[in-house]
């Protein structure tokens, strides 16, 4: 009999930390070869709200986890949530639906900030402030995530809309207490400032350019995850010492690395690195995210068997 998990329940039985190790085991299975993770389906609604859908089974696994994620940005002005979604677990042995989880599309941005975090994590970061571009959903889980793995003292936050990156502080202060949390005027005075930045935007045009990053900075690149956005100077990937991607055949089509195909090649996937658990070399570190169906999978497989755990107790 299927399952079916509300929002409500879904985040009451979320651990960040235990995600965070959660990921890191899905990027190391997929850069192994272990997953069947086809690429992404991307549907245009009416040339204003996008929709994902991601898939992928773990060899040996015992299921196989559909989810869809949409963004509708006109929902905003409706008083409406501008994400959704849902992810839907079947049984790898028999193919019935498992668990249908009515997340709202929050378990996507959960796994996003996770994976982003742990990935700060695996390159021995100590950064006590904190750069975001962005104030949607995915900035306050950045925020909070990031508090997991570092000590953080200080957040400097951007936004195209003033009011919105208030709000946005606002509501980070509230969720990592005891952190001073600041509003930029420009991406720019953002990475003045910061040595550890994330950009979570839809942008389709580059926010930080060649000159503006200084070294020693990590750049968490998680906003291009469809053809056409883009967020940062293909210079900057140019100039790193160190390039990341969570799976180059994605970011190649649908990252950051869409704009400089030449480096795909240069890449190395997160799951490598963190196998491999060499040091890296010094500079500017630029890691490129497109959202992997198995991340989904990891965290759809943690929450369903999390209730089933707890339903017996």
């Amino acid at each position: 009999m299927m399952r079916i998990l509300s929002l409500p329940e879904i985040r009451q039985s979320l651990r960040y930390g235990e995600i965070i190790d959660r990921m890191r085991d899905a990027l190391i299975a997929y850069s192994r070869g272990e997953c069947d993770t086809p690429m992404p389906m991307h549907l245009d609604i009416a040339g204003a709200a996008e929709v994902h859908m991601k898939s992928s089974y773990r060899r040996g696994g015992s299921y196989f986890a559909l989810k869809i994620a949409s963004t509708f940005p006109q929902n905003a002005s409706h008083g409406l949530p501008v994400g959704n979604g849902m992810m839907l677990l079947s049984s790898a042995e028999t193919g019935e639906p498992v668990a249908f989880l009515a997340d709202a599309g929050h378990l996507t941005d959960v796994r996003t900030a996770a994976v982003s975090a742990m990935v700060a994590r695996e390159l021995g970061r100590k950064d006590r402030i904190l750069g975001i571009l962005g104030t949607g959903i995915q900035a306050r889980l950045t925020a909070r995530l990031h508090a997991e793995v570092l000590p953080l003292e200080r957040i400097v936050i951007w936004g195209r809309s003033p009011e919105r990156a208030a709000i946005c502080a606002g509501e980070i202060a509230d969720l990592v207490p005891d952190t001073d949390v600041a509003v930029a005027a420009c991406p720019a005075d953002v990475a003045r400032e910061v040595r550890l930045i994330v950009t979570c935007t839809a942008s389709r045009g580059p926010l930080l350019h060649d000159g503006e990053v200084a070294e020693e900075t990590y750049i968490s690149a998680v906003g291009s995850d469809s053809q056409g956005k883009q967020e940062l100077d293909p210079a900057i990937l140019r100039n790193a010492s160190l390039l990341l991607a969570d799976s180059r055949r994605q970011c190649e089509k649908l990252g950051e690395l869409q704009h400089a195909p030449d480096l795909v090649g240069r890449a190395l996937e997160i799951g490598e690195f963190c196998e491999r658990r060499e040091s890296h070399p010094d500079g500017i570190t630029v890691c490129d995210f497109t959202g992997l169906g198995v991340e989904d999978l990891y965290i759809a497989e943690w929450v369903y068997e999390k209730s089933l755990t707890e339903s017996r107790l």
